[in-house]
């Protein structure tokens, strides 16, 4: 088992979690149970199920645990370019959005392929 609060990844994904949240607060109030919600759902699952899949106890259960969060971070990079294009977004706020969010990905992925199965 894996001390989840120890993982970079697991904080890098919490902080982007909270920006996420930041962000989407200026988006209009019709979207709140739309892309809002949906924005916010993925990444908090992001630094969920990462944190869900260290308590397991074998690698392999961990592994797909963050193959999981790694399509929620697919999913939000979808989401953040749909309210780009709705107007929601600047350009500058997806580019850094996804930046981080590319970080992530590739960290978790990383770390994935790291673990012994």
């Amino acid at each position: 088992m894996h001390q989840f609060k120890e993982l970079i990844i697991w904080q890098k994904s919490r902080l982007f979690c909270s920006e996420i949240y930041s962000i989407t607060s200026s988006f209009p109030e019709s979207e709140k149970f739309g892309i809002t919600n949906q924005l916010r759902r993925a990444s908090v699952s992001i630094p969920s199920n990462i944190a869900e899949g260290s308590s397991r106890k074998s690698n392999k259960d961990f592994s797909r645990f963050l193959e999981i969060a790694i399509g929620s971070a697919y999913e939000i990079e979808t989401q953040l370019l749909i309210s780009k294009d709705l107007g929601f977004l600047k350009t500058h706020e997806l580019e850094n959005l996804v930046i981080q969010l590319e970080e992530i990905i590739k960290m978790t992925s990383k770390f994935k392929s790291s673990l012994k199965l």
